[in-house]
């Protein structure tokens, strides 16, 4: 069986999310043999903890079977993802062999639904003529910019980010959102690694 790459995320919606979004985005390289492990969540406010980053990476990797990857997903908030990631990157690397990944979200995760909002129109009760903004990372609340482009209710998501994370477009999102093009590059190397290993090259 191949190894799985085992996301770690903040809330209970990336949890049914990220797999999703992860899945595609294999699929878009051809390497949909790659397994998606069930995510291990964890609060943001702890992994910035010392010591405690180290040890969720360990607890995941104990907590799922033929672990050969692990891919910490984000949102970066308020934070600079150039500076933060490579921080908690090479914290996380320290707790474990397999080789890991951090990917923070600009700002959040919601963003990247932003970039790709002309591909969400009718959907999930967004607006027919719901468009992108430009620079959608730069929006400091996504989830209340998705709400303003829905018609008669609020964006929820527990409700709504597993759902769009299945139907937007993806092509237009990375084109939007850097840190989805880094979430595709990094997604992608891990992969690789994990494929390769198998294969004992």
């Amino acid at each position: 069986m191949t190894a799985s790459i085992v996301p770690i995320v903040e809330g209970q919606s990336e949890v049914e999310a990220v797999p999703i979004l992860l899945r595609r985005l294999l699929a878009e390289m051809g390497l949909s043999s790659v397994i998606v492990a069930r995510p291990f969540r964890v609060k943001r406010t702890k992994v910035v903890r010392p010591g405690e980053l180290e040890r969720t990476v360990e607890q995941a990797v104990r907590s799922r079977t033929n672990v050969g990857a692990v891919l910490l997903i984000m949102d970066a908030d308020d934070d600079c993802p150039a500076q933060l990631g490579p921080f908690l990157a090479q914290r996380a690397r320290q707790s474990t062999s397999v080789p890991v990944s951090v990917v923070l979200a600009a700002r959040e995760f919601e963003a990247w639904f932003l970039g790709a909002k002309e591909s969400l129109r009718g959907q999930r009760r967004i607006r027919p003529d719901a468009v992108a903004p430009q620079n959608p990372e730069a929006i400091r609340g996504a989830k209340e910019e998705l709400t303003s482009n829905m018609s008669g209710s609020r964006y929820l998501p527990v409700d709504d980010q597993p759902f769009f994370a299945q139907a937007m477009d993806i092509a237009m999102a990375r084109a939007q959102c850097p840190s989805l093009a880094r979430l595709f590059r990094e997604l992608e190397r891990l992969a690789r690694h994990v494929l390769s290993a198998q294969s004992g090259g």
